[in-house]
């Protein structure tokens, strides 16, 4: 046997899926769902009765949590769908770079310095104005499917 110490590096999520799996008859509004390879929030459910050969069907409208943009989906009830992991972290704006990045701080005391400003010109126009005038600006940070971001939509 060895006596050395293993050293591993922390950046691993340990084969973590990106998303699990979830009824769809059991998603509900303001809910989570992948559509079209994005994470959605859901937005609107119907669901259709039982037809002629078999399933109700769910659709689903869901607004894409990092672009904004409107999608749609229709799924059996007794299907599973994609459900994203997704977190939120609130952090205190640091410093806004001449390129465009932020430093950021968490509760914790560290820093992030690896995201852009918003990619909507009026939220990153808001987060500029109110840094230059020196006030305390706390931005939420969600993160889905290995994209991190300072959402559109709040």
């Amino acid at each position: 046997m060895s006596d050395s110490e293993h050293t591993f590096e922390h950046k691993a999520d340990a084969g973590a899926s990106k998303t699990y799996p979830q009824q769809a008859g059991t998603i509900r509004k303001n809910g989570y769902i992948v559509i079209k390879n994005r994470p959605c929030k859901v937005v609107e459910v119907s669901t259709s009765k039982t037809g002629k050969h078999g399933h109700a069907k769910c659709h689903f409208v869901g607004i894409d949590i990092f672009t904004g943009k409107k999608l749609e989906d229709i799924v059996p009830s007794s299907h599973n769908c994609d459900v994203p992991h997704v977190s939120r972290n609130d952090y205190q704006l640091i410093d806004i770079s001449e390129d465009g990045f932020v430093s950021l701080l968490n509760e914790g005391g560290n820093t992030k310095d690896d995201l852009r400003l918003p990619s909507d010109d009026a939220l990153a126009t808001q987060v500029k104005d109110g840094f230059a005038e020196g006030k305390d600006l706390v931005l939420t940070v969600m993160s889905a499917m290995v994209q991190t971001t300072i959402p559109v939509q709040r």
